[in-house]
């Protein structure tokens, strides 16, 4: 059964390179992050807090999505990740609203999850991730 209530799935980190990046959280923290993925031309190393991750990703692709953000804005937060109960719903009412898409129908992000990225100019300037 999936849970009704939308909640935080995961922060994506947008940084130069994982195995740099990651010393901090090994170092300091204690964690070690899980086996590295890739999608939207990056790689993506998740490190567990609790119920939601941090994923750090780096980019693979020059022309990619994470490339283009380092780039811009350097190494920071990219993207708050939401689950929710139903993506299809969720989409729905983002478009009834009004509300700016990057993607106007759910695709295959990391681990195999449906995804769908709402645009900035509708969430007061956060890239907002929806997930089930």
């Amino acid at each position: 059964m999936t849970d009704p209530a939308p909640r935080i799935a995961h922060i994506g980190v947008a940084v130069p390179s994982i195995a740099t990046a990651v010393a901090f959280y090994r170092d300091v923290l204690g964690l070690a992050a899980g086996p590295e993925e890739a999608a939207d031309g990056a790689a993506i190393a998740s490190l567990r807090f609790g119920s939601v991750d941090v994923e750090l990703l780096e980019p693979r692709d020059p022309d990619g999505p994470i490339a283009r953000f380092l780039a811009r804005r350097g190494p920071g937060i990219h993207h708050i990740c939401i689950r929710v109960p139903d993506i299809d719903a969720a989409l729905t009412r983002c478009r009834a609203a009004g509300y700016r898409l990057v993607d106007d129908t759910p695709r295959r992000g990391a681990g195999g999850h449906r995804i769908a990225f709402v645009h900035p100019k509708a969430t007061a300037g956060i890239l907002l991730e929806l997930t089930e």
